[in-house]
């Protein structure tokens, strides 16, 4: 019987991966002229196409400098995917569960002491961890999957830097880790445009609602005042292009085979927009990042490394 759901499963995603480039035509590019900017150091971000997310990873953090260059040995380690809904990995509303087995052991072997992974999802916690099989993947590579729909498991912390999100609560682990390690799907969402870094860290907070009610954008923004991840990757391998963040068809699925890397998680949404085929302008919280200096919208002021397998 799992075999064949197994193989069903191959099949869907076949027709939907094919369904959506027919759709949406060729990839799209991050439209700026610094692609490929000389000099010495690392990049300030690495963006790697057409390999399976795995091996895009590997070769990303080889560019940028290995995972050494972010854990240290003995580290407490938060990795924050999107699990956030209840659909299979093939439907691409989630982080690539292959993505997320690989990103812990990646902090595993550079020495972590302990990897925890949750999110404070929207639909049935249970379901959702279970059937975006981020939980199994990230169990097997040796991670510590915590449940995150508990009040009871938050604190509360203070953001005196922001005008709206001034007082909430975080999970308890965020207070207790050395690193945040940020791996969202990007995909289109019907309030804010997209998903991608910045809106993933909705996920390590208490009460959603209030960032609905008091200004969702700015919210997301905020949020980063108060703590910006140590890493961003964003999984771009099969975007959701249209009836995101959870409804999507397969038709409204692009195969991208993109994943990029950086420390600049305003950078990493703007190249994140563009590739989804928008005007990064047009993405609030991201227009309110740049302009909170939280990080940069100008992709030509930094050195970003392309890798094409």
């Amino acid at each position: 019987m799992s075999e064949k759901i197994s193989i069903n499963r191959r099949d869907f995603l076949k027709k939907s991966v094919f369904t959506g480039v027919a759709s949406y035509g060729t990839l799209s590019e991050f439209g700026t002229q610094n692609l490929f900017a000389e000099g010495d150091g690392l990049p300030d971000m690495v963006a790697v196409k057409n390999g399976e997310p795995d091996i895009m990873f590997d070769r990303a953090m080889d560019a940028y400098g290995g995972m050494t260059r972010f854990v240290k040995n003995g580290a407490t380690v938060v990795v924050k995917p999107n699990m956030s809904w209840n659909r299979p990995p093939e439907m691409a509303a989630t982080t690539n569960p292959g993505l997320v087995k690989k990103v812990v052991q990646s902090c595993l072997e550079a020495g972590a002491k302990q990897v925890y992974v949750f999110d404070h999802t929207c639909a049935d916690w249970k379901m959702s961890y279970e059937n975006s099989g981020v939980q199994e993947s990230a169990q097997r590579a040796g991670a510590v999957v915590l449940p995150a729909n508990d009040s009871k498991d938050y604190v509360a912390v203070e953001n005196p830097g922001a005008e709206t999100l001034k007082r909430f609560k975080v999970h308890e682990q965020l207070m207790n880790a050395d690193v945040l390690i940020n791996v969202p799907v990007l995909k289109h969402h019907g309030s804010t445009g997209m998903t991608a870094a910045m809106k993933n860290l909705m996920g390590l907070v208490d009460d959603r609602r209030f960032y609905h009610k008091n200004g969702l954008n700015q919210c997301i923004a905020e949020f980063c005042l108060y703590k910006k991840p140590t890493l961003n990757i964003v999984d771009a391998y099969l975007v959701t292009m249209s009836n995101g963040p959870q409804r999507a068809r397969p038709q409204d699925l692009k195969l991208m085979k993109y994943l990029m890397v950086s420390t600049d998680i305003v950078a990493i949404d703007t190249a994140s927009a563009k590739i989804l085929g928008k005007k990064p302008e047009n993405i609030k919280h991201v227009q309110i990042g740049h302009d909170l200096k939280i990080g940069t919208m100008n992709l030509d002021a930094l050195k970003i490394q392309r890798i094409a397998l």
